[in-house]
């Protein structure tokens, strides 16, 4: 036994008013949205965290995330509580060394992704004692203590609160069926239909009756359409430009490269344990940024959320709110443009 205080509190209606309602009224829009990331952001890092500190008087908090700071443990008991600024803007005079959040050791399991809205009042405050170590050796650890039942959990996978269900049939337990068409993008063909835009996302396997595979490559909100390819690797899944809304910089502030140049190179993910990959970074007067990404991404979905690396340290993230131009889309202005050229070359130039 660990011989000290137990004690447990709800959240269950923030978590229905500041999460799930946003992810209703988000998929509502044709977004995909990352319930995770706002549930770190609002309730774990936010309601509890608050709670903690000013109910319980808790020095620090300290989660089971996968993830490392740039704070050695005693840095954190040392840190000040400063709650929550009522007003837009911090005072730019006050002197702050922010704490940085880092990957854990563990690559393959680091959350740094899921914890890239954590305010920096939090983080100052916040304890991942699992910060080096593996999975797998802290299984070790859990069998040696006896925890057997432990190691065996399997690991959850997905959107926690939906369980074994297919999405289509969670979501159309809250959203009203809004059936429309599934439209082939190459010829406007209509393939199929749908119960509505918001069961589906950028990327998805389309699952039409009597064809074989195809793949979701776009959403009209307005016509109800829904846009497929019959690859999976079809150019219309492939962008390589994005804007988010006002990104959130964990340190509080724009990195100082980024602020002088207005420009900057890093590496970002929009998914959980995809390959990082190599970026530029344009930072906007409203405090959005556009990214370009050195290569083509498939799958890019507004809603989601692009995370910026430098390094192993996770900087913060903007929700993507705005795609560029698919692959597809830039082939067939090349080719009209390869057209009209050689129209205008077959014809006989005027005599001057």
């Amino acid at each position: 036994m660990l011989d000290m205080p137990f004690h447990q509190v709800s959240y269950v209606k923030e978590y229905w008013h500041e999460v799930f309602s946003n992810m209703l009224k988000e998929h509502q829009k044709g977004r995909t949205p990352n319930p995770d990331i706002m549930c770190n952001k609002h309730i774990k890092f936010k309601h509890f965290f608050e709670y903690a500190m000013n109910t319980l008087g808790a020095d620090a908090v300290a989660t089971g995330h996968y993830a490392r700071t740039s704070q050695e443990d005693e840095e954190v008991f040392q840190q000040r509580h400063v709650p929550t600024p009522k007003t837009l803007f911090r005072d730019r005079f006050e002197i702050r060394n922010p704490a940085r959040l880092y990957q854990a050791a563990d690559h393959f399991k680091d959350q740094t992704f899921f914890l890239s809205q954590i305010p920096q009042n939090a983080l100052r405050q916040t304890l991942f004692p699992l910060a080096g170590l593996t999975k797998d050796f802290v299984k070790k650890m859990a069998a040696e203590a006896g925890f057997q039942h432990i190691v065996n959990k399997k690991e959850s996978m997905g959107i926690c609160f939906i369980g074994q269900r297919k999405f289509e049939d969670f979501i159309l337990e809250y959203l009203e069926p809004q059936p429309g068409n599934m439209v082939s993008v190459e010829d406007g063909r209509i393939m199929g239909q749908h119960k509505g835009c918001f069961t589906f996302t950028l990327g998805q396997r389309a699952r039409i009756e009597h064809h074989s595979a195809w793949f979701v490559v776009d959403k009209d909100v307005t016509t109800g359409e829904v846009f497929v390819a019959p690859t999976t690797n079809h150019p219309a899944l492939y962008r390589d430009t994005l804007r988010t809304d006002r990104f959130h910089w964990i340190a509080e502030d724009p990195p100082a490269e980024l602020v002088r140049r207005s420009m900057m190179e890093c590496l970002f993910r929009h998914r959980h344990q995809r390959p990082l990959s190599p970026c530029t970074v344009t930072l906007n007067a409203d405090g959005s940024v556009w990214l370009t990404s050195a290569q083509p991404i498939r799958g890019l979905t507004p809603g989601q959320f692009a995370v910026l690396y430098k390094g192993d340290e996770c900087l913060g993230s903007g929700k993507i709110i705005r795609l560029g131009p698919t692959e597809y889309t830039l082939q067939q202005g090349r080719d009209r443009l390869r057209g009209t050229s050689s129209e205008s070359n077959c014809t006989p130039e005027p005599m001057t």
